[in-house]
């Protein structure tokens, strides 16, 4: 999976990781080149007494090892530039792919799921490859370097060196692989604590309102004593590396010197060459480290990678057609051929063979009781979802073939769940509408009933809003966005029960401003009023994903006992024994 998620994103990179391995590979030149050039300077320059052999050497070293620095700092930076650049480029590509999802997808794995892969995992992949860039070709050359070198000076001392590498690199591979388990557990715990911490702030006013605290409190609690647990087990892991590399080290030098010593004393080897292995031993060891702690962070960042190749392989299961067809029938027309939807899995359908048609200028009001499916029909003509059966037509073109950007043109929708974005008033409105100046906000708002409340607001247009719209009341959300979409003038407009939070009042007033308005338009409204619903055109009652009713007011009346029902739990005795004698 790492590998998979590299090589796909470093092709992009491939000439500044090119100069990242040219610069690191004369850096390594160099750091090998010096301990040969110390000693030669003890052989040749102090044990002869020659002072010039000593300058002359020993001006080569410096020249060597400023090219060496300025290498090792021009890779550093190159590479770190390059890790960063890839971390971009992953965070766009995941934030297109969720973009893409269909609810389906984003339910699939959870929007603190997804949150972590797109911010954490894929910092931990950005991390690997910034110490990778310096380690990746550096640490093997200066091993393998620094034995070929040691082969030179002296074969049996070199053999030594060649066991020290087996054995530190074995050491590390074990405790390696026991951390990718950990870290594999480590991520999916860190998911669990961001869905916790979510769910406790997004709804904190039900927690607090059942008095459930504490219960909240020893959830959170458990999770993050878990992933306390599995972060110490790796940490002490990560605690035993130093003291084994230090134990190996001096083992290893104590070897490395007494052995030395008697082949000096045989006459087999000179004392510079004994200094130089010293040297080549410490270079081994730390590139050995080098790697090591890379090498830490594989585990996780291969977990990471998984994740977040996850998430770029899934296809969206609402996908832009190829070749988009442009709508060829009336503009506004909707239309329902033998609808159905179902879950995945699920048994039963949320909605059986609709068949609906709603021409320009219609307005038509949807009712039904709870999980009837009225809120899948508007999903289906925005095309948030595919029917599993039958097709939507929008425009007379089947949905699935329109091109998303002429779709979501032709279609405003407001959702039953009004969400506004941290920012202003203003920035909020033109979401819909981009070039909209301020007088076509004010005439919006005006519509939609809410130009008095931002008046009112310290600087108006320009006043903040929260996330979520969390500064303004669920009624005051409800008109902003409201107003954002009769901002953009589409041609069918879809009212998902974004109605419910106003007064009697405010919503007779609106709606009286909304028929001029959407004069043309197709308004399809989903709605539990039905003194709201008799204005309609047409009244759509569904019931268990079926269309029981489509007619006027007293149409529905007279055929589903449903809206009977509806309407005699909303209107008051007077009204209902009028419309029981009037169906009569």
């Amino acid at each position: 999976m790492l590998l998979r998620l590299a090589r796909s994103r470093l092709r992009d990179y491939a000439r500044p990781v090119g100069v990242v391995v040219v610069l690191q590979i004369l850096q390594i030149l160099g750091t090998l080149l010096l301990p040969t050039f110390g000693a030669a300077i003890i052989d040749e320059g102090v044990v002869r007494g020659d002072a010039d052999r000593i300058t002359e050497l020993g001006t080569i070293m410096v020249a060597v090892a400023v090219a060496q620095i300025a290498a090792a700092l021009a890779a550093t930076a190159l590479g770190a530039r390059t890790s960063s650049a890839m971390g971009r480029d992953l965070r766009s590509a995941l934030f297109r792919r969720v973009l893409d999802f269909s609810e389906r997808e984003v339910g699939r794995f959870g929007t603190a799921s997804l949150l972590t892969r797109t911010v954490n995992d894929v910092q931990q992949v950005q991390n690997l490859a910034r110490s990778g860039f310096g380690v990746v070709v550096s640490a093997p050359l200066m091993c393998v370097g620094a034995v070929v070198l040691a082969l030179q000076q002296d074969v049996p001392l070199a053999l030594l060196l060649v066991l020290l590498v087996v054995v530190v690199g074995g050491a590390f591979g074990l405790l390696l692989a026991r951390m990718g388990t950990l870290y594999g557990r480590m991520q999916l715990t860190l998911d669990r604590l961001g869905r916790l911490l979510r769910e406790v702030i997004t709804g904190v006013r039900v927690v607090r309102s059942f008095v459930r605290d504490e219960h909240e409190r020893e959830r959170f609690a458990r999770t993050n004593d878990e992933f306390l647990d599995v972060s110490q087990r790796v940490g002490r892991l990560i605690a035993t590396m130093l003291p084994l590399i230090l134990v190996l080290m001096n083992v290893f030098t104590v070897a490395l010197m007494w052995i030395g010593a008697q082949r000096i004393d045989s006459g087999s080897m000179q004392i510079g060459a004994l200094g130089a292995f010293l040297f080549y031993m410490s270079l081994i060891l730390m590139s050995v480290v080098m790697v090591a702690f890379v090498f830490l962070q594989v585990p996780r960042a291969r977990v990471g990678a998984g994740r977040i190749l996850e998430v770029l392989d899934t296809e969206p299961g609402v996908a832009a057609p190829e070749h988009p067809t442009p709508a060829d029938g009336p503009r506004g027309a909707v239309e329902l051929r033998g609808a159905e939807f179902r879950h995945p899995g699920a048994e039963q359908a949320v909605l059986h063979d609709v068949d609906l048609a709603v021409h320009p200028g219609e307005r038509v009001a949807v009712l039904g009781s709870t999980g009837s499916g009225k809120t899948t029909l508007l999903n289906l003509v925005l095309r948030l979802i595919d029917p599993t059966a039958g097709e939507v037509r929008v425009g007379g073109t089947d949905a699935r073939r329109l091109d998303p950007a002429e779709l979501a043109a032709t279609v405003g929708f407001v959702p039953q769940k009004p969400y506004l974005f941290a920012g202003t008033v203003a920035s909020n409105l033109r979401f819909g509408r981009p070039d909209a100046t301020d007088d076509d906000l004010w005439e919006a708002l005006a519509v939609a009933q809410a130009d008095d409340f931002v008046r009112g607001m310290p600087g108006g247009l320009d006043a903040e809003v929260a996330q979520g719209g969390t500064t303004v009341s669920g009624g005051q959300r409800q008109r902003l966005c409201i107003a954002r979409t009769l901002l953009r003038r589409p041609d069918v407009y879809l009212f998902d029960d974004c109605f419910s939070a106003l007064d009697q009042a405010t919503d007779a007033a609106l709606r009286a401003a909304l028929e001029p308005w959407t004069a043309g338009a197709t308004v399809i409204t989903v709605t539990q009023r039905v003194a709201a619903a008799r204005h309609a055109d047409r009244v759509v009652v569904l019931d268990a994903g079926r269309v029981v009713a489509d007619g006027t007011h007293e149409d529905a009346l007279r055929d589903s006992a449903t809206y009977r029902e509806i309407a005699h739990s909303q209107l008051t005795e007077e009204d209902s024994d009028h419309e029981l004698a009037g169906r009569r």
